[in-house]
């Protein structure tokens, strides 16, 4: 059954969780070695954030996964485990629908705009708990890089800093740029000799797409541009992917996990219009500092979108880097470099 709840970003309640135990104050936190589950709830779902690492400057890190519909511990990995949350805390946040958050809610009650309240509303929770002290970076990466946009267009005054990562802030330039860079790379590939039966099958499917978006065109793109990392890991034409978790292994609900997947990804995609959203225009708004990281190799989120992202953000203070053996997820490949980038821009707007 819908509920009408009013625009205004409204925390109804907050419910705080550390392992087993139901509640604490604040004294018996351990700061410098954070790890504890809060939730937010907000417009009628109930988000979980897990928050690791160190927290004795209050420094947070919050990240936006990408999807729409996958899960903030699946970015807990790599050195952004090792490395980052040494340096500062990591702030892993379920968005609606996604993960392994709940609630009782309608189609209505979500949307970008709705999903980016969310995000202010965790900001709020975090000062409220840690701190009006507390400094938060904001870090999206795919579809969390459209989603950390909005909000921050909403009200970016809640940052420091803002980590655009292989971020699709031009879902409407997908489409086109798609046939572009997949025809490019498999013209590449093939004079190269690397993998041919498959980048001939590449050439095929762009060349029976015709001009007109639709569903089925898009998925199949989308579909052949997520499998070109894969091809180009097999020829070490980008890095092999590391995917180092160690013993602290995430448990979570993954039969929920696939079930929110699915369908905050069709709502948000094809319900929603997420194939016309483009922030293009808007990035000059965005005036805190920036650093943008991407993938050379990024065919999800093609390298025409990183230049556009630099170009556009209004920030004095802005950076770009890009990763030479990666695809979408340099955080894999080049998981060193990924994080001294990462370290070096937190401690220089701390």
């Amino acid at each position: 059954m819908k509920n009408l709840i009013t625009s205004k970003l409204t925390i109804i309640a907050i419910t705080l969780l550390i392992l087993s135990i139901l509640s604490c104050s604040k004294e018996d936190i351990n700061i410098n070695d954070l790890n504890e589950t809060i939730f937010v709830r907000h417009k009628n779902a109930d988000m979980p954030a897990y928050i690791r690492g160190n927290g004795s400057e209050k420094v947070f890190l919050i990240i936006l996964h990408g999807g729409p519909g996958a899960g903030g511990l699946g970015y807990r990995i790599n050195t952004i485990r090792t490395e980052i949350e040494k340096n500062n805390a990591v702030v892993y946040f379920d968005q609606r629908g996604s993960g392994s958050s709940q609630g009782n809610y309608s189609e209505d009650d979500v949307s970008i705009d709705i999903m980016a309240e969310d995000i202010l509303a965790l900001a709020k929770v975090i000062k409220a708990k840690y701190g009006n002290d507390s400094k938060l970076f904001l870090m999206g990466h795919s579809w969390g890089g459209t989603l950390g946009t909005a909000v921050l267009l909403k009200n970016q005054n809640e940052f420091l800093g803002w980590i655009d990562v292989d971020g699709a802030h031009n879902h409407a330039g997908l489409y086109d740029e798609y046939k572009i860079v997949l025809t490019q790379s498999a013209n590449e590939q093939i004079a190269l000799v690397n993998s041919v039966d498959y980048w001939q099958s590449v050439l095929s499917v762009v060349q029976s797409i015709g001009p007109d978006w639709s569903i089925d065109n898009h998925l199949r793109l989308n579909n052949t541009a997520n499998t070109v990392d894969g091809v180009l890991v097999e020829d070490n034409f980008i890095n092999e992917p590391i995917f180092d978790l160690g013993i602290d292994v995430p448990r979570t609900n993954r039969l929920l996990d696939l079930w929110n997947n699915h369908k905050i990804g069709y709502i948000l995609d094809y319900k929603k219009g997420l194939n016309q959203v483009s922030f293009t225009d808007r990035l000059p708004e965005i005036t805190i500092p920036s650093i943008v990281l991407w993938g050379k190799y990024d065919h999800s989120v093609p390298l025409k979108f990183a230049y556009e992202a630099f170009d556009n953000l209004g920030s004095n203070d802005k950076e770009i880097y890009i990763f030479e053996k990666s695809g979408h997820v340099p955080f894999h490949t080049e998981p060193d470099i990924f994080a001294d980038k990462v370290i070096e821009f937190i401690n220089s707007h701390k």
